[in-house]
């Protein structure tokens, strides 16, 4: 399959997941547990995939098979950065400076 007519969806429930599915067949071969982690799909956009087109977040050719194999792709979410969850790892460009500033005299 090298290219194909696509809709994506997003979860309601979880922030970032996507479902990729074919145009014609829409939600039809999605097993229903997945819909249910899934939560109410809402409809983001129509697409042509191709392997020359690259996706931003999924590797197309991965994107393509898997739509062909299963009928859908699922899209998780990016990995969280650590210090979004521990603020001990957090990069030393996220630090603010506990020194208050002082006015200038300009």
């Amino acid at each position: 399959m090298s290219r194909v007519f696509c809709s994506i969806y997003k979860s309601r429930k979880k922030d970032e997941m996507y479902v990729y599915t074919l145009k014609a067949e829409g939600l039809k071969r999605l097993p229903e547990a997945l819909l249910t982690q899934f939560g109410a799909p809402v409809h983001v956009t129509d697409i042509m995939l191709s392997v020359e087109r690259p996706l931003a977040r999924a590797d197309i050719a991965q994107v393509l098979s898997q739509i062909e194999s299963q009928g859908f792709y699922l899209q998780m979410p990016p990995p969280r950065e650590p210090w979004l969850i521990n603020s001990d790892q957090m990069p030393a460009w996220r630090h603010k400076s506990r020194e208050p500033q002082e006015p200038s005299n300009d």
